[in-house]
């Protein structure tokens, strides 16, 4: 009972705040559909209306009933009778069923809502992500234009001392093949910029290359366990099976209905009316072959689901710690592409003055500044990794 204790306090804690830092966004939410965008709110409807009829799936229905009956009788001739009543059967106590009957309709609905939140922000995540891979892939194909260029002078070097007999063939074949297969890439990537696109107006009708994306941050570990959306899903499941379980055995055990029935009829006869009522309880208490089947079988589904709450959290450490060790490795690849970056701005300067003395050619200052530019594009691409590394963090977690 202690487990139940604090699954029912983290439950308070996290349904004080179901919306998202991404899910609740109205900027972020524009990136979806309008049809998408009413999908997920014409769910979160049907949940609070199911949920409500459940929440007083306990009361019993009234029964109302009117009757009219024609009869012939050889001497008294034809006759009318009539009769209206009104009744119910109202349990009023079943051994605790029906306050977990309501707590169950309660974490249920919760629990639901909070899924339909998660899907519409991973919806939404996904979208920034096709915006982060859109300009991604275009860097990409900026930096396959400037491997291009540098392969294109290559080539008229290898060239010049190919035809000067002072260079093998073969060396010109390398460039020759290593200029097609840049000029192959570039045609990929604008097959893959392409796709992005399309998979991007499958999500919204904005134009990608206009939208803003968040500049995102790592969150703390305390801040990604306490706002984790896939935990407190699964924590709420773990107390709807909870409730669920205590339903299934309560309703083995006595329970307790009052009845109430008033009669009016009416026969088309002198002295032939009347009307009546009628009231009481019962305790009933039925005894079932597979009671005790029925009471493991829900008190199992509850282990599994807090099982499956634990193995949650245990993932959500993973995926935290997985993040974390890409990051220190894309941290890596940034100081590494600055210095570089550095490098080649020298090496540019350094060529510049080269020419001015007659050593190098313009060709050389442009294979310098191509490499240069594509060490700049280098450390903007690792940027973007860094954030759809980070975005996998923020999909998960509440505001």
């Amino acid at each position: 009972m202690k487990d139940l204790s604090v699954l029912k306090k983290l439950f308070l804690l996290s349904s004080i705040t179901l919306t998202t830092t991404i899910g609740a966004n109205s900027e972020l939410q524009n990136y979806l559909t309008h049809e998408k965008n009413m999908i997920f709110n014409l769910q979160d409807r049907i949940n609070t209306l199911e949920t409500d009829k459940l929440h007083d799936s306990w009361i019993s229905p009234i029964t109302i009933g009117y009757q009219e009956t024609w009869s012939t009788q050889p001497l008294g001739g034809d006759m009318l009778s009539t009769a209206f009543s009104i009744g119910i059967d109202q349990p009023i106590f079943k051994s605790g069923g029906i306050y977990y009957a309501i707590k169950y309709s309660q974490v249920l609905a919760d629990a639901n809502r909070m899924d339909i939140a998660t899907q519409k922000k991973e919806l939404i995540g996904k979208a920034i992500d096709i915006i982060y891979s859109l300009k991604k892939a275009k860097l990409q194909y900026h930096k396959l234009q400037l491997l291009s260029r540098n392969d294109a002078i290559d080539i008229r070097r290898k060239q010049e001392s190919y035809d000067a007999g002072v260079l093998d063939s073969s060396f010109l074949d390398q460039a020759i093949l290593k200029h097609n297969q840049d000029q192959s890439q570039m045609l990929d990537m604008q097959l893959t910029i392409s796709k992005l696109r399309n998979s991007f107006k499958m999500l919204s009708r904005k134009n990608p290359d206009k939208l803003r994306v968040p500049t995102l941050k790592l969150l703390s570990l305390k801040e990604y366990k306490k706002g984790n959306t896939q935990v407190a899903i699964k924590r709420l499941r773990a107390m709807e099976k909870d409730y669920s379980s205590k339903m299934t055995w309560s309703k083995y055990l006595p329970s307790i209905s009052v009845n109430a029935r008033y009669t009016n009829t009416n026969i088309a006869a002198p002295g032939m009316k009347d009307d009546f009522s009628t009231y009481g309880f019962k305790i009933t208490m039925p005894i079932n072959i597979n009671t005790a089947k029925d009471i493991e079988s829900s008190r199992v589904s509850y282990l599994k689901s807090m099982t499956e709450y634990q193995d949650s959290k245990r993932t959500m450490m993973l995926e935290y710690r997985s993040v974390r060790q890409s990051l220190t490795i894309i941290d890596r690849k940034i100081a590494l592409a600055k210095k570089d970056e550095a490098l080649y701005r020298s090496l540019y300067k350094r060529t510049k003055e080269l020419i001015t003395a007659g050593e190098k050619t313009e060709q050389d200052s442009s294979i310098m500044l191509n490499s240069l530019k594509i060490k700049q594009i280098d450390k903007r691409i690792y940027r973007i990794d860094k954030q759809q590394e980070l975005l996998q963090l923020y999909i998960k977690v509440n505001s």
